[in-house]
């Protein structure tokens, strides 16, 4: 399983699935991390955390821990 915390900067793939047993994936999927959407890495911060994703013409800045619930192909 590959989640989107491991994403390469400028990297875009499809969502697969997200982590029902995580705090945060209720969140997660209100503010449009759906399963079949792609997602692009854009920007990383200084310390790796938070990380910034291009999804639905958008940009959602997600620390690396949430990130972590999100299952990419």
């Amino acid at each position: 399983m590959r989640s989107a915390s491991q994403l390469k900067f400028g990297e875009k793939v499809l969502i697969k699935n997200i982590d029902s047993s995580h705090p945060s994936s209720r969140r997660i999927l209100e503010i449009g991390f759906t399963p079949g959407q792609e997602i692009e890495l854009m920007n990383v911060s200084t310390f790796n955390d938070p990380l910034a994703f291009s999804i639905r013409g958008t940009l959602i800045a997600l620390r690396r821990n949430e990130a972590d619930c999100i299952e990419v192909e």
